[in-house]
């Protein structure tokens, strides 16, 4: 199998490691814009370094596109009427109708299209997506997720990043339509620029929370912060009539216990990818898994697009000051 990869940055790294680790990858080739740090990613990796416009030409099995939001609707509009699998970062796109767009335009082609939400792909929170499915915790009564950055965004992030609803919940919102197995209902949001002023001249904000229902009544409480003092802390907790499980709660998680009888982060979370690196890998050997036709989409596209949904409820329910019907959001 040859598989491209569009982007030579953080996630495009992730991806190209990963990849040429895999023994049913035969060649992968990596492009970017600036054609040296493509180079720079071949040479540690062992791929293809290919310049922009050579590579979106070239004949591949598959393809990952890891560059910025902005970039990925001409990409998915040139590789996708290929017919070939492709797995692209989240979002697919900003808009709700750019986003459904992609989509049915890999369906008219017969395109796979997975989505990088890497948390599917954390062991622990897929152990609680399979025992609410096989019914060990009986019935779901509530959902807590936790999601904080160890450090504020660079300002160049912020203005482009979408928001925190659409940049850091939307893999919250996406866990809860996962694990549920249903959709989200309604949602009441919170924002608030409590210490970083960079956010507020984007209309954005470094702490926020939602209250979600989904529609069997499960309720869900999210809370998220730019900036956590000790250290990054994604974290979910699930209550059921038969038992109570967590994921991220661990000897890393940064908090302080006033309890005195328990010990954590003596070595914290440091980012996303310290965090999730093994989901990162995961999440990649089960794409070419998917492209190699062996399982199912793992995310297919319509998680992005009912994810971003519910971000932009949460908007609208920020401005109204209201609950907001996620449904009647188009």
């Amino acid at each position: 199998m040859k598989v491209l990869v569009f982007g030579a940055g953080r996630m495009g790294t992730i991806r190209v490691e990963d990849l040429a680790a895999d023994a049913r990858v035969d060649e992968v080739i990596v492009t970017n814009r600036t054609l040296p740090r493509a180079h720079e990613l071949g040479e540690k990796f062992g791929a293809t370094a290919l310049p922009w416009d050579d590579a979106l030409a070239t004949d591949v099995d598959a393809v990952v596109v890891a560059v910025g939001t902005d970039a990925h609707d001409s990409i998915l509009h040139a590789v996708l009427p290929r017919g070939i699998p492709v797995l692209c970062e989240k979002p697919i796109a900003m808009t709700l109708g750019a986003t459904r767009e992609a989509i049915d335009l890999a369906a008219a082609h017969g395109a796979g299209l997975q989505v990088g939400f890497q948390r599917r792909f954390d062991e622990p929170l897929r152990a609680i997506h399979d025992r609410i499915a096989d019914g060990a915790l009986g019935t779901v009564y509530s959902l807590n997720l936790t999601a904080r950055d160890r450090a504020p965004s660079a300002r160049e992030f912020i203005a482009g990043s979408g928001g925190i609803f659409r940049d850091l919940h939307v893999h919250d919102f996406d866990l809860i339509r996962w694990l549920t197995g249903s959709e989200v209902e309604t949602v009441f949001a919170a924002k608030s620029v409590r210490e970083h002023r960079d956010y507020a001249d984007f209309d954005d904000a470094d702490v926020s929370s939602v209250i979600a229902v989904t529609t069997e009544g499960i309720q869900v409480t999210v809370n998220g912060a730019r900036h956590d003092a000790r250290g990054h802390d994604v974290r979910l907790e699930a209550f059921g009539s038969l038992d109570s499980v967590s994921a991220g709660f661990n000897e890393r998680t940064p908090l302080l216990p006033m309890d005195g009888d328990l010990r954590f982060a003596d070595t914290p979370y440091t980012g996303f990818v310290d965090r999730f690196r093994e989901a990162f890998r995961n999440e990649t050997a089960a794409f070419v898994s998917f492209a190699n036709g062996e399982i199912d989409n793992p995310c297919p596209p319509d998680s992005a697009l009912e994810s971003l949904r519910i971000a932009i409820a949460c908007e609208e329910s920020i401005t109204s000051g209201k609950s907001v019907r996620v449904s009647e959001v188009r």
